[in-house]
């Protein structure tokens, strides 16, 4: 889910800023990494219903899994209507102008809220008392690392592009 949601989509919209070459290859780019974030979403959200099936754990009971079903649909009902706006050849360019800075802003928000989907996943982890294996200094660096890289994607996305 993190590869997916968080790496995949962050390249995503950062190919879109940042990658040299036409219009038509960028927009290729940014379509293919959504696409794909998509694919390990689904596979990421089978395998938790999966786990949780198999364990008898209840679905669907915390924040970290609302987060996440809310951002898997919102991802998917944005990447859709993107499709059509944007992709598909029906639409007139004075719609595509008009949703293009919805799309930024729905596009940020989403991955933001993925991010702190990842965030409270970890939070799942921490360890209660005074037991704090070496594993925490991983799970709080993999932590860090998710934020430092999201606010990374955002100040890329709200830079002028002369930066």
């Amino acid at each position: 889910m993190v590869i997916g949601l968080v790496i995949c989509t962050g390249e995503a919209v950062m190919a879109y800023r940042i990658v040299l070459g036409p219009r038509a290859a960028r927009k290729a780019v940014h379509l293919l990494l959504h696409l794909l974030s998509l694919g390990f979403a689904a596979v990421g959200l089978y395998a938790a219903v999966k786990f949780h099936r198999d364990a008898g754990l209840p679905d669907i009971h915390s924040l970290h899994s609302w987060l996440g079903i809310a951002t898997i649909g919102l991802y998917a009902l944005q990447w859709l209507v993107a499709f059509v706006y944007f992709v598909f050849p029906g639409a007139m360019m004075t719609m595509r102008a008009d949703y293009a800075p919805w799309h930024i802003f729905f596009g940020i928000v989403i991955f933001l809220m993925a991010v702190c989907t990842a965030e409270t996943g970890l939070a799942k982890y921490i360890f209660p008392g005074n037991d704090y294996p070496s594993e925490a200094f991983v799970i709080n660096f993999l932590g860090i690392s998710i934020f430092v890289f999201g606010v990374t994607v955002v100040l890329a996305v709200i830079l002028p592009s002369r930066y």
